[in-house]
């Protein structure tokens, strides 16, 4: 971050200065019209007509030259405030893509960095609540990170959660002698309205400390404070997925375990070849749904994990159940959430089976204008009118240890509300599942199980 020009003026020193300016230019232009008038009655014999036409010019004169002074100081004011404006947009886009990741360590050094070449404190530091986690400007020999936190008044503003104003180098507290910090202002960073630890602005001279100065710190702290709370956020929805996806992992529908050990049971008796190879794909079965840890899994893998699925219950319904697939073969490198269209084919077997016709599901997957579209149709029993619009309200519902509700959530989540589940459905016509979900693809899984037709 070298290389920024580190000019900034606080608006206090700007007022000062134009009042000084103010006057010196007024001083300045009497003194310019006395010296006209003096020169004009010196040199020249005028009368007293033409004495006061001189006087009255020279102070038109002086006038427009003091009118400019302002007009200068003015204009200078109102780019002072622009530029303020800009550098804390400047600090608030260079700081948020470091603060995403939590305040630690390493985004603290570049957080101090950013603010001190935007800001014309000597030294920024950041600490949490009892350890300093960056320090960057005068005296980063001795203010190591890593360090305990030496500064009373710091303690004192995280555990009150107040701003610390420190006029002397008694203050700051620094054993270092030589040390030419000699003032600071000490903000408390606050994450859900609890201080989680300070930014510290240090001067070489307390008169430094002027109200527009307190009032930045102030602002960049809760700016920063926002940063990380955005990032907690963040931070807490990826773990409640993962914690999500492994709950559905763990998790077996009971009906589902103790029909596919039935049917493999009765096959033990009556076809033990069969009964072998059942047990074989239960494992299977098993050992997939463990295996997908990062919780994105390539097209080819979730059909792959449905035909595991479909074989077991296969075995059970027999005849009785078919499945078809109409796959874009392109689509199959796409990724999507691992267990997003297995729970709606679970859900189609355990609601839709009529008892005068077989059940009937077809899968389809295409490309259309960058977005992926997953279609599951089955000819079963439907969805009454009035149940219609509750089937995707959280709890409704269970598939594989998730419902249609459940992955509704999960896709509205991660891709928004216009990516979420929509049904069709009339008793007696079976149901159709629609998802549309950006197309986004991983070039590390290869495609080993079609469905193309």
């Amino acid at each position: 971050m070298t290389g920024v020009k580190r000019n900034f003026v606080s608006s206090s020193e700007l007022n000062t200065n134009t009042f000084y300016y103010f006057i010196g230019s007024l001083a300045f232009g009497s003194l310019l019209a006395l010296a006209v008038v003096y020169l004009g009655t010196r040199f020249f014999d005028l009368e007293a007509g033409y004495f006061y036409f001189f006087l009255l010019a020279a102070s038109a004169t002086a006038t427009i030259f003091v009118a400019l002074i302002l007009f200068r100081y003015m204009s200078q004011s109102e780019h002072f405030r622009a530029k303020q404006s800009y550098h804390v947009l400047e600090i608030t886009r260079k700081t948020l893509p470091h603060l995403r990741k939590g305040l630690s360590i390493d985004s603290a050094s570049q957080v101090v960095e950013i603010v001190f070449n935007y800001t014309d404190a000597v030294a920024v530091s950041i600490t949490d609540r009892t350890t300093i986690l960056a320090f960057h400007g005068v005296g980063k020999d001795h203010h190591l990170p890593g360090k305990p936190i030496l500064t009373r008044a710091t303690k004192e503003s995280i555990e009150t959660n107040t701003t610390r104003i420190l006029g002397s180098k008694a203050e700051i507290g620094c054993p270092v002698v030589n040390c030419q910090l000699k003032a600071a202002a000490v903000v408390p960073l606050t994450q859900m309205g609890k201080a989680i630890g300070s930014l510290k602005f240090y001067y070489s001279n307390p008169s430094k400390l002027t109200e527009s100065r307190i009032a930045l710190a102030e602002g960049l702290a809760q700016l920063l404070s926002t940063q990380i709370e955005l990032s907690e956020l963040d931070r807490q929805t990826e773990l409640a997925y993962h914690a999500e996806l492994r709950a559905l992992q763990a998790q077996i529908n009971p009906h589902f375990l103790f029909n596919t050990l039935n049917t493999i049971t009765a096959f033990i008796r009556t076809d033990p070849p069969k009964a072998r190879k059942l047990l074989i794909q239960f494992s299977d079965f098993f050992r997939k749904s463990l295996e997908w840890k990062e919780g994105f899994i390539t097209l080819a893998q979730e059909l792959d994990y449905i035909a595991t699925y479909l074989v077991l219950e296969k075995a059970r319904f027999g005849e009785r159940l078919d499945i078809s697939f109409d796959i874009d073969h392109e689509a199959q490198t796409c990724i999507l959430p691992g267990l997003t269209i297995q729970p709606i084919v679970e859900n189609s077997i355990k609601h839709g089976f009529c008892e005068e016709k077989p059940l009937e599901i077809e899968i389809k997957v295409k490309i259309v204008d960058d977005n992926l579209q997953i279609t599951v149709i089955d000819n079963g029993k439907g969805i009454a009118e009035e149940e219609l619009d509750q089937v995707l309200n959280i709890g409704y519902g269970k598939g594989i240890g998730i419902g249609l509700s459940n992955v509704n959530e999960r896709l509205k989540g991660l891709y928004g509300q216009d990516h979420q589940i929509t049904l069709e459905s009339r008793p007696g016509a079976g149901t159709t599942v629609h998802i549309n979900i950006p197309v986004s693809r991983s070039e590390e899984h290869e495609v080993e199980n079609t469905y193309s037709r």
